[in-house]
C-alpha cells in the first residue's frame, strides 16, 4: 500500500507563497513513492481565498494521510505549527521535507516538541 503524506510549511509572506519549496518537496516524495498531499496545488493554485478555507481544506487532508514533512521554517508559520501538532495528535511520522529523513515516528519515539 502507498504511503500519503501531506507537505507543510509557510507560505505567507514567502515570494510566490512559497509554491517553488512544496513543488520540490512533492516531486521529491512522489519519486521515491510516497502518493503526495501538496496544498500548492490545491484550489487550482487560487491565493485569495479567506485563510479559514485553506486551513479547513488542510486539516482535513491531514487526517487522511499517513506522514507530514515539514519544510524549512515551518517553526514561524501559524499554519504549519497547527499543521504539525494535528498530525501529531493524529498520530501521523513527522519528516523533514528537504531531506526527507524520517524525524518521528509514534511507535518508536517519543515526540520533541522543540523540533
Amino acid at each position: 500500500m502507498t504511503q500519503r503524506i501531506y507537505i507543510a510549511g509557510p507560505m505567507t509572506g514567502y515570494p510566490d507563497h512559497n509554491f517553488p519549496a512544496f513543488c520540490e518537496a512533492a516531486k521529491r516524495f512522489r519519486e521515491a513513492g510516497w502518493e503526495v498531499v501538496n496544498p500548492a496545488e490545491n484550489f487550482g493554485g487560487d491565493t485569495s481565498l479567506p485563510r479559514e478555507a485553506y486551513m479547513r481544506c488542510n486539516i482535513a487532508a491531514i487526517a487522511q494521510c499517513d506522514a507530514i514533512a515539514m519544510l524549512p521554517g515551518w517553526q514561524n508559520s501559524r499554519g504549519a505549527t497547527l499543521e504539525r501538532d494535528v498530525a501529531i495528535e493524529c498520530g501521523l511520522a513527522l519528516y523533514d521535507a528537504t531531506t526527507m529523513q524520517c524525524l518521528w515516528r509514534p511507535d518508536v519515539t517519543p515526540c520533541d516538541t522543540s523540533r
